[in-house]
């Protein structure tokens, strides 16, 4: 009995004191402002990408990569962006032909290349509030910090919402399985004098050229505030995207196999011109980024690619560490004493 006292005393005292944090939670703060302008953000970006990984059904790969942004006076933004595979273990059907070719061609390693921009439809500024963390050094003392409910305020801030029209071109280049590709279309790879042996692997590359039309939503923050009670100075100033674009590819290129006959010893080749593909296909991403010199960005697509048929879904995420920007305004005013 004395027991199962003392633990409904100890859970009374762990719920007072979750009351009471909770309490601090709501506790009002003074600040200062330090800024807060939307408008007031760099204008160029440059991403290292270090890892992306990509779950394409064409061709499942994971490698690095570098993409850029420019903000052209509040009007549009401009964006690039490359992917290459790490290596040759990263690229699963670049390395299953080297292991298992039966082939001449050469497998391609992936590459995804992009270019575009967003034209600005409707850019305005409008009221919000957000949710800061108060952190303070005085929890670095031991491990309060991972000990204590973390408090946190209300602050009132500026959104700036842009609505944009996106265009642009992609081209990507990838090793495909051709024996599985013919297999699930029931086609035959044949060079006029018979097709190709159904028990040997066979692989080809893939070249894909296309544009891509679309619309985004952004939404910015640029606020800083300095509170006090001893808090450090808190900062929201994430630039989020959302974006849903249209993909076509009027260009699919698919190599013709080259195999040498061990009988004739003679190089044959088989045509590809059988293998159906799918030249419009959908995407829809979200990509993160802050307005700091140096900071780090984050970005996620899903999707089908133009590509061979029913291969083209994707789903890909993508790390930016580190992401420089600049406001590219390197002069100086001067003023007389």
């Amino acid at each position: 009995m004395k027991n199962i006292l003392y633990l409904i005393a100890a859970l009374l005292f762990t719920v007072n004191t979750a009351f009471a944090q909770s309490d601090l939670v709501k506790e009002a703060i003074t600040y200062e402002e330090l800024y807060d302008d939307p408008y007031a953000i760099n204008k160029l970006f440059i991403h290292l990408q270090p890892l992306y990984t990509e779950l394409f059904a064409t061709n499942v790969n994971a490698g690095f990569g570098i993409g850029a942004n420019y903000l052209h006076k509040d009007k549009a933004d401009f964006f690039a962006n490359f992917r290459h595979a790490y290596a040759r273990s990263t690229d699963f059907v670049r390395d299953i032909a080297y292991k298992n070719s039966s082939v001449a061609n050469k497998p391609n390693s992936f590459i995804f290349m992009e270019l575009g921009g967003t034209y600005h439809v409707k850019d305005e500024e409008s009221d919000t509030e957000t949710k800061m963390i108060l952190y303070s050094k005085r929890y670095q003392k031991g491990n309060r910090w991972a000990s204590q409910v973390p408090e946190h305020t209300i602050i009132p801030c500026k959104v700036r919402k842009v609505i944009g029209a996106r265009l642009g071109g992609f081209a990507y280049s990838t090793s495909i399985d051709l024996k599985r590709i013919a297999t699930d279309q029931e086609i035959i790879i044949e060079d006029g004098i018979g097709a190709f042996p159904s028990d040997l692997y066979s692989h080809s590359n893939q070249s894909v050229k296309g544009a891509f039309i679309g619309g985004s939503m952004t939404w910015i923050k640029n606020m800083a505030i300095k509170p006090d009670k001893g808090f450090g100075v808190l900062s929201d100033d994430l630039l989020l995207t959302t974006f849903l674009d249209i993909m076509f590819a009027p260009s699919i290129e698919i190599d013709d196999i080259q195999y040498r006959d061990p009988m004739t010893t003679q190089m044959r080749t088989f045509s590809t011109q059988n293998v159906e593909t799918k030249k419009i296909g959908f995407r829809l991403g979200l990509e993160g980024k802050y307005n700091r010199e140096l900071s780090w960005g984050y970005g996620a697509e899903i999707g089908a690619r133009p590509s061979v048929s029913a291969k083209g879904f994707f789903a890909l995420i993508r790390i930016s560490l580190p992401v420089y920007s600049t406001n590219l305004d390197y002069g100086r005013e001067a003023f007389g004493k």
